[in-house]
């Protein structure tokens, strides 16, 4: 707008020239008059270089009797406002009695410039209770006014106005502060007819056109009106800074960097490169297009590089994981003496959290501290996101407890970081006390809390943010749908899950959240049936969705199906990730098919800890412990270290084999990888040596862990006994289990039944009779344990 300012002010000194009759001055004294006001100007501009001048020329003017000299009024006018002192501005103003057009419009520009919008459309109001026409210069400013102030009702109204005046004849400058006042008002579709009544078009209007698409989120539009300027542009239409400036913006806003470099070359070619302007839009282009070479070459190019050109070549390295290259601009930027604004600093503590430069971000840390560099709300937030994204909890907590101002940004950062660090309950607290205080939660934070609950197994509070998310009319949110979906469909409850899914609108991740819940649930035909609808649907699945697809394959497991999959990643031209790679493994072992299992796991080019372990497993599973072993030792001599499921699998192929010194060689081998043994891992132990004879190590075993023993671990010792018929440690190992599991009815009745197989009848008796005292009714169905009571006791009931 600064531009059709400048323009205006011109035209309308220019203007004098033309009416002086209208101002009550005859034409034959026009030219002496014109001569000693310009004496007059020249005098005002030679001695305003500061305010202090300005009122020592004003005294002179005063004392000389100029003082009602409109000319002489209205550059004092225009120089109080250029010193920000439009309430002098108004002071000279109001001491001239007779006021004509030009100096309202003076007056109006004043306070229009210095952004005092009310009272400049306040004046425009006085001039018209004061029967003074306004004319085409007078329009622009107050139409820009109601631009400013978003007065989109006041505009319509002075454009009824001045279509009645008809002052739009001719005159391009007033329809293009209609088509800025329109554009800024966020109404294009007025702003594009107001363009096309425009009669003389020039760069003005032109490019309020362009920007006013760009500015209202239609960039494409506004490239294809930069075009079609370019192409039927006369001399007073071809592009200028401001028109570029907003072309690259269009480019930069629709990652168009075809269009962009098209326009680079027609920058080069008119010579406009030159702009300070066109060059931090040009830079702001290409770092929004990710291009980062042509971003530095463009960088480069800048003679005065401020923050913002700095900030932009440091955002797209720091955007795109050139953190080196990052430091190295940030260093170059502190020897150029330019100080770093919250923006830059927090711009690459981002870049740090986002590529987990977890040292490099702490480094930064403490030299934003040891510096006193700016540490504004912007920064503690990114430090905030920085340490959340390590997981490191302390510095995290820190940070969030300086923030003295916390704003929506840091209540839902922090929620975050909670969720992803696994602390659900702090999670679900803080959640609690960000609502209290009525701070309005975020999509990534309603997603973690949902995550929280549902790990947590708190259903009455997932229905609770259920409903709140329904309040908040957040339920549209594709993310947060998806994540109620996972989470009904963790918690089992399939027709809430799937009435959620037959609702919304879906993308790729709702329709496989969908298959996940019906695989969690034992629904695996389910599943594979919803593919099915979604390939005749003509949806493109992921490879997420091939791995869900062939995990259901293998629960089934269903070969047929399986193969079906493995067809359409080969037809479909999917990277064979390791996920899906893994998957496919997984599959075919499950399906009995290790040869092929092998094959493709020997053809995987890179291997994760999941990889090794799904090949194990299916060795395992069908007792060929052998070719687990054989894994395994390879697994050791690649970089991949094993995990607990590691071992886990290896136990389970070692029991299943009745392998015991592998076994146990392998349980000691836990502690060098540093690896702690959990309840499975014992449990799994104490099967192989209970299986083998071994039941008094099985025992010392149980007694030696170092975490308390489940139910399982001495259910597992109690089948063992019952193998080998070892009564009285039978007896002694129920007891235990019913003390760590008093809930489960099987321990009572298998040690109810064992005592009647002594003949001990009262002790029998007495087993259950605690077991109706603690309120432990019998459960239909029950396997393990209980199988061993019938078995060995011979009753029942």
């Amino acid at each position: 707008m600064k531009f059709l300012e400048n323009k205006l002010l011109k035209e309308e000194w220019d203007s004098w020239d033309g009416i002086p009759e209208e101002r009550g001055i005859p034409r034959k004294g026009m030219d002496s008059l014109k001569s000693g006001l310009f004496e007059e100007d020249s005098f005002l501009s030679k001695q305003t270089q500061t305010l202090q001048s300005l009122h020592k020329s004003h005294a002179f003017i005063l004392t000389t009797g100029n003082a009602n000299n409109v000319f002489i009024s209205s550059k004092l006018i225009s120089l109080y406002a250029s010193f920000k002192k439009p309430h002098s501005s108004t002071k000279v103003f109001d001491s001239i009695v007779q006021k004509d057009t030009f100096l309202w419009n003076s007056i109006i520009k004043s306070h229009f410039s210095n952004g005092n919008y009310l009272k400049a459309f306040d004046f425009y109001i006085q001039m018209r209770y004061n029967n003074t026409p306004p004319n085409q210069f007078t329009i622009p400013m107050i139409v820009a006014t109601c631009a400013e102030l978003l007065w989109l009702e006041r505009g319509k109204y002075i454009h009824g106005v001045v279509s009645k005046s008809g002052l739009f004849a001719d005159n391009s400058a007033v329809g293009s502060s209609f088509i800025y006042m329109y554009a800024k008002c966020g109404v294009m579709e007025d702003a594009s007819l107001m363009f096309d009544e425009i009669v003389v078009r020039d760069v003005v209007s032109w490019t309020a056109l362009v920007t006013g698409y760009v500015h209202n989120g239609e960039s494409e539009k506004g490239l294809e009106c930069l075009c079609e300027m370019h192409r039927v542009g006369g001399d007073d239409e071809k592009v200028n800074f401001r028109t570029i400036e907003g072309g690259f913006q269009a480019c930069g806003n629709s990652g168009a960097l075809s269009e962009g470099r098209c326009l680079h070359g027609l920058v080069v070619k008119t010579g406009l490169g030159c702009s300070q302007v066109v060059q931090s839009s040009l830079l702001s282009m290409y770092s929004k297009c990710g291009s980062v070479e042509e971003a530095y070459n463009s960088f480069c190019e800048v003679v005065d590089k401020d923050v913002f050109s700095w900030t932009s070549i440091i955002g797209v390295c720091t955007r795109f994981g050139f953190m080196n290259d990052c430091l190295n601009l940030f260093g170059d930027m502190l020897v150029e003496d330019v100080y770093p604004d919250g923006i830059v600093i927090s711009c690459i503590l981002l870049g740090f959290g986002n590529f987990m430069m977890v040292r490099e971000g702490k480094a930064c840390h403490g030299l934003i501290v040891r510096r006193n560099y700016v540490l504004d709300e912007t920064v503690k937030n990114a430090l905030l996101s920085m340490y959340c994204k390590f997981g490191t909890l302390t510095p995290a907590e820190k940070v969030f407890e300086c923030v003295h101002e916390r704003n929506k940004e840091s209540w839902n950062t922090m929620v975050f970081g909670y969720g992803k660090m696994g602390m659900e309950e702090k999670c679900i607290e803080l959640f609690r006390e960000m609502r209290n205080l009525g701070i309005q939660a975020d999509s990534n934070t309603l997603v973690s809390v949902i995550s929280s609950c549902s790990q947590l197994g708190a259903i009455s509070l997932c229905l609770s943010v259920h409903c709140y998310i329904i309040k908040s009319s957040m339920y549209e949110d594709v993310s947060i749908a998806n994540s109620l979906i996972d989470m009904y469909g963790k918690g089992r409850n399939l027709f809430v899950a799937w009435k959620m899914f037959s609702r919304m609108q879906r993308d790729v991740v709702t329709w496989n959240t969908m298959m996940s819940s019906f695989i969690h649930s034992g629904h695996y035909a389910e599943a594979i049936k919803l593919f099915d609808e979604m390939i005749s649907e003509n949806l493109s699945p992921n490879s997420a969705t091939l791995v869900i697809m062939l995990s259901a394959c293998s629960h089934l497991p269903s070969l047929e199906k399986g193969k079906m999959i493995h067809q359409y990643v080969e037809e479909g031209g999917f990277e064979l990730n390791v996920s899906l790679a893994t998957a496919l493994v997984d599959m075919y072992a499950k399906c009995g098919q290790l040869e092929k299992s092998r094959e493709l796991f020997n053809s995987m080019k890179e291997k994760d800890a999941i990889s090794w372990n799904v090949m194990i497993s299916g060795y395992g599973m069908h007792g060929d412990a052998t070719s687990a072993m054989e894994i395994f030792q390879q697994m050791e001599q690649s970089n991949v270290k094993p995990n607990a499921l590691t071992f886990l699998s290896l136990l389970s192929a070692c029991t299943h084999a009745g392998h015991v010194d592998e076994g146990r060689q392998l349980f000691d081998r836990m502690q060098y990888y540093s690896v702690k043994p959990n309840l499975k891992h014992y449990s799994c132990m104490v099967d192989l040596l209970g299986r083998s004879g071994d039941l008094q190590d099985a025992e010392e075993l149980v007694q030696s862990m170092p975490i308390c023993p489940d139910g399982g671990v001495w259910g597992t010792l109690l089948s063992a006994c019952k193998i080998h018929n070892e009564i009285e440690m039978a007896i002694r190992v129920a007891k235990r289990a019913i003390e760590s599991d008093p809930e489960n009815d099987g321990y009572y009745i298998v040690l109810s039944n064992m005592y009647g197989s002594m003949g001990s009848w009262d002790e029998a008796e007495r087993a259950r009779k605690l077991m109706k005292e603690r309120g432990v009714g019998k459960r239909a169905g029950w396997s393990s344990v209980l199988n061993i009571g019938m078995e060995w006791g011979g009753g029942g009931s």
